[in-house]
C-alpha cells in the first residue's frame, strides 16, 4: 500500500520544520546575548560588593579582634562590680536590721515619756480643775451673799422713797391714783 502524498506536503513539512529550527536557532541567540548581559551586570555588581563588603569584612575582623579583650576586661570587672555590689546590699541590710532595733528601742523608749508626760499633765489639769472648782465656791458663795445684801438694800431704799413720794403728792402725780388701786 503504497501512499500517494503529494510532493507539495513534503515540501511544505521540510518548509515549516526549517523556519521552527531558524526561529529556535533565533530565540536561543536571543537568549545567549540576554545571559551575557546579567552574566555581566552580576559580575559588576560582584566586583561592586568585593570592594565594598571585604573592607567592612575586614573592618570588622579588626573590631572583633580588638574589641574582645576589652569585652572580656569590661565582664570580668562587671562581675566584681556585682559581688561588690552584692557584699554592700548585705551590709546595708544588716545596718537597717541594726537601726530598726535602735528605732524602736528609741520610740518605746519615747512612748514612755509620753506616758508619764500625759499623767503629769493630766494630774495637773486635774488639780487646776480642782482648785478653780473651790475659788468657785468660795468666791461665789460671798459675792451672791453681797448681792443679796446689796438687792435688799435697793429693796428698801425703793421703799423708802416710796413713801416719801406717797408723803409729799406734790412730787407725783400718781400718788392718789396709786393709793386707790393698793387700799
Amino acid at each position: 500500500m503504497p501512499h500517494n502524498i503529494p510532493e507539495w506536503v513534503y515540501l511544505a513539512f521540510i518548509a515549516v520544520t526549517a523556519g521552527a529550527v531558524l526561529l529556535q536557532a533565533v530565540v536561543l541567540l536571543g537568549m545567549l546575548f540576554a545571559m551575557k548581559k546579567a552574566v555581566s551586570q552580576i559580575t559588576e555588581i560582584s566586583k561592586k560588593a568585593e570592594e565594598h563588603a571585604l573592607p567592612l569584612l575586614e573592618a570588622t575582623k579588626d573590631l572583633l579582634n580588638d574589641t574582645s579583650p576589652k569585652l572580656k576586661v569590661a565582664t570580668q570587672n562587671l562581675l566584681e562590680v556585682s559581688q561588690t555590689a552584692k557584699e554592700v546590699g548585705n551590709t546595708v541590710r544588716a545596718q537597717s536590721a541594726q537601726a530598726a532595733v535602735a528605732l524602736n528601742d528609741v520610740l518605746l523608749r519615747a512612748s514612755v515619756q509620753v506616758d508619764r508626760v500625759d499623767e503629769m499633765v493630766t494630774g495637773t489639769l486635774n488639780s487646776v480643775a480642782h482648785a478653780t472648782a473651790t475659788m468657785q465656791r468660795a468666791v461665789s458663795g460671798p459675792v451672791r451673799q453681797a448681792g443679796a445684801v446689796l438687792n435688799g438694800l435697793r429693796a428698801g431704799f425703793e421703799a423708802l422713797r416710796r413713801k416719801e413720794r406717797e408723803a409729799h403728792p406734790e412730787n407725783g402725780v400718781h400718788a392718789a391714783a396709786d393709793g386707790d388701786h393698793f387700799s
